[in-house]
């Protein structure tokens, strides 16, 4: 099997016995509040496999995948779904990002949103140079950006789709057309928002005449999503980047009562999605891939590797789904050092270097063992930026909102592919602003407000065409021998989605957990700042033991939305074992 054979018998057992903590129900909250707590066992299959945030959405990519379609069909026709049924996280109004192996060659697909052309570094600003507020930030045009979804996932399927493009929008169209049940968790968000009724065509969707969210199990249907849908499914992204919809999103971002934006049609039509070269790193027997910049989770949990690899967090498994305190030391304490680096350094490198010689500068081994030997008996509560080899140049320090309301799916098919992808509008509802029956994303505030600050520019400033950095970290984990896929994973969960991936990396890797096991432990990290807890997962013993050890802890609902798909061995057969977070309504299925 993969990079996990020496764990394979016990892994194994763990799958075939659909092993997952028991963990009692607790409460969560933003970026997307959260709704509702439940255990999930993982599920198995044989050939192929999808997991999603929604059991429509993933229904929507099996079915695709029971057609000998492959896993990038699979994935835009599960993104299609989550555009009617989980429209607070993702859909085709936003942006994602992809990466994908079909056992030849890593790929890094860029579809994450760009700057206006008429925007600058003072976007957020007000006139006397201060950061606007978070509500004006987020809700209206201004923080709109190019959307960058379809022309992605278009990018990808003409290199590796096994369907005809308009096959793929099937499902999609029948759910806005007949109808889906309002779920409890779109139901929940609905309640909490304040901002979305206040455009008046979500208001009219969403609402009802007296101004009460649509209730759990409402058949709700959306004809003008249906419409845009069969558009683009006859004309291929074109039909969405020009024409009608273009025209229809630049109108609705410039006629915003009180906060217009700048995005205009020739700034849609200009957009462009990338192909990237991936991060990848070594970790013990594994290669573990990730998201090159714009998205600043890959080299950010590869430097988390990095300094962990050098500490054997290894000795500290977790005891009956209850993390060591002292494992939780050294794992904060690591995510101190790489989101430092993260948020001195990373940016759109289209725009901005990175220090020094790169990432390579930034992975080197000397220099993630110097920063390893940072952490001693007593936590450091904030983190300075290092100085990567060869570095030149100062930036600034990032004040971006970082409060992302973003979805994730991974899929395996037949033919040997595998991704995983994280999507996302922003913040849950993004602009709070919605056309042709889809929202807008709000992505533009994951720039930084400040331009610049004493240490010079801010790297991940307001540029015209530039892609604000992400934390999105779509993950994927091959055996470091035959570079044969053994995990993809990835979540929401703004900033904090650095930590919950390296959590179910290191839970795999380093504790021989099932990727289900894996998701459901408790949350914890530190974004280089308190030490952050999962409300009501971690017991009072290890709260005291990490504040002996000085840790300012806090805690607070970690709302993840982990999906992952890992392989497994039994009696010398391979075999695929999925897992979805409990704390959303994601799913595996599979055969």
């Amino acid at each position: 099997m993969y990079s996990f054979k020496p764990l394979a018998l016990r892994l194994a057992l763990l799958a075939a016995l659909c092993a997952s903590p028991a963990f009692a129900e607790v409460p969560q909250k933003a970026p997307e509040i959260a709704t509702a707590y439940a255990e999930k066992p993982g599920w198995t299959a044989k050939q192929f496999m999808v997991a999603a945030a929604n059991p429509l959405a993933a229904d929507a990519g099996y079915r695709m995948l029971k057609q000998g379609g492959g896993a990038i069909d699979a994935a835009i026709a599960t993104q299609l779904v989550l555009t009617l049924v989980e429209p607070q996280s993702s859909g085709i109004g936003g942006g994602a990002f992809l990466l994908y192996a079909d056992g030849q060659q890593v790929q890094a697909f860029d579809g994450r949103e760009t700057a206006p052309a008429g925007a600058d570094d003072t976007l957020f600003q007000n006139p006397d140079g201060s950061p606007v507020s978070r509500a004006t930030g987020v809700v209206g045009g201004r923080s709109v950006g190019a959307p960058g979804v379809l022309r992605m996932l278009e990018l990808a399927h003409k290199q590796h789709g096994k369907l005809a493009w308009a096959t793929l929008f099937g499902p999609a169209i029948k759910l806005s057309q007949d109808g889906f049940p309002v779920s409890q968790r779109l139901h929940g968000l609905l309640k909490w928002d304040q901002a979305l009724k206040r455009d008046p065509v979500a208001a009219a969707y969403f609402y009802d005449n007296d101004g009460q969210p649509l209730p759990i199990g409402y058949t709700l249907k959306n004809p003008e999503l249906a419409r845009t849908l069969r558009e683009i499914a006859a004309g291929g992204a074109d039909a969405f980047y020009h024409g009608r919809i273009a025209r229809d999103i630049a109108a609705k971002v410039a006629s915003h009562p009180t906060n217009p934006g700048k995005l205009t049609v020739r700034d849609i039509a200009g957009y462009q999605a990338k192909v990237r070269t991936p991060v990848c790193s070594h970790y013990k027997a594994w290669t573990v891939c990730g998201m090159p910049p714009p998205s600043s989770g890959g080299i950010a949990i590869a430097q988390m590797l990095g300094i962990l690899e050098t500490r054997d967090i290894s000795r500290f498994p977790p005891v009956g789904g209850v993390p060591d305190a002292r494992a939780i030391h050294l794992f904060t304490e690591a995510g101190r050092l790489a989101y430092a680096d993260r948020n001195r350094y990373v940016a759109d490198t289209d725009f901005v270097p990175l220090p020094g010689a790169g990432i390579a500068a930034l992975l080197d081994k000397t220099y993630l063992a110097q920063r390893a030997g940072l952490i001693g008996d007593k936590s450091m509560r904030r983190a300075e930026a290092g100085t990567p080899p060869g570095m030149q140049v100062a930036w600034g320090l990032d004040n971006a909102l970082q409060r992302p309301s973003t979805s994730h799916l991974v899929a395996v098919d037949a033919f040997g592919g595998g991704l995983s992808m994280t999507t996302s509008v922003e913040d849950a509802f993004g602009a709070r602003q919605m056309v042709d029956g889809f929202l807008l994303n709000n992505q533009l505030t994951d720039f930084s407000f400040d331009a610049r600050d004493a240490s010079g520019p801010v790297a991940n400033r307001v540029e015209p065409g530039k892609r604000p950095r992400s934390a999105m970290s779509p993950t994927l984990v091959f055996e470091k021998g035959t570079q044969k896929l053994v995990l993809a994973t990835g979540s929401p969960g703004g900033s904090s989605i650095i930590n919950y991936v390296a959590k179910v990396l290191v839970g795999t890797m380093d504790w021989g957990l099932n990727v289900q096991q894996a998701i459901s432990l408790p949350n914890f990290g530190s974004r280089n700042g308190p030490t952050e807890l999962e409300q009501g997962r971690i017991p009072a013993a290890q709260v005291d033991a990490l504040r002996a050890m000085g840790h300012e802890v806090r805690i607070s609902e970690q709302n993840s939305g982990l999906q992952g798909i890992m392989r497994l061995n039994a009696h010398g057969q391979d075999f695929w074992f999925g897992g979805a977070d409990p704390r959303r309504e994601g799913m595996v299925r599979g055969d």
